[in-house]
């Protein structure tokens, strides 16, 4: 008989994989997606209201935050491959995971390329860790629970 855990997941443990290399990120938002309602209405229906379809799906951006670390520039290198219509495009798997570091939810990504970047700021009297962010679109995201 397997056991019914009656807790909900941490969200805590995450990983995030991008063209082959995992990074370490503190953390990632944006992962939403909705449906745009079309209505309609035939002219020679009885009922006077419009009926209801689902349309296109739509994405939100994705942020991701990390920490600086020193001769690291994978986002900036990421980020300069923007040139005019073309960009270098990459699909990520963002993974929440148990304790064995087992996925248990998996975000797949289509097609992402990066839009912003933002840098840390800066301040003398400051005792927090340098982060940087970076804002991703996509074409495409699929949830796989278990």
């Amino acid at each position: 008989m397997a056991t019914v855990t009656s807790y909900p997941l941490p969200k805590f443990y995450f990983q995030v994989e991008w063209g082959g290399t995992r990074i370490g990120f503190t953390e990632v938002s944006g992962l939403d997606m909705s449906t745009d309602p079309i209505e309609y209405r035939e002219g020679s229906s009885p009922e006077f209201f419009k009926t209801k379809m689902p349309g296109l799906q739509k994405f939100s951006n994705i942020t991701m935050k990390r920490g600086i670390f020193e001769n690291d520039n994978d986002f900036y290198a990421w980020y300069n491959t923007i040139s005019l219509n073309t960009v270098t495009r990459r699909d990520l798997t963002i993974s929440l995971l148990d304790e064995t570091k087992t996925p248990i939810v998996v975000w797949a990504v289509k097609n992402a390329w990066p839009v912003k970047m933002t840098s840390t700021d800066l301040k003398a009297d400051g005792n927090e860790a340098a982060i940087e962010s970076l804002e991703i679109a996509h074409e495409g995201l699929t949830i796989t629970n278990g």
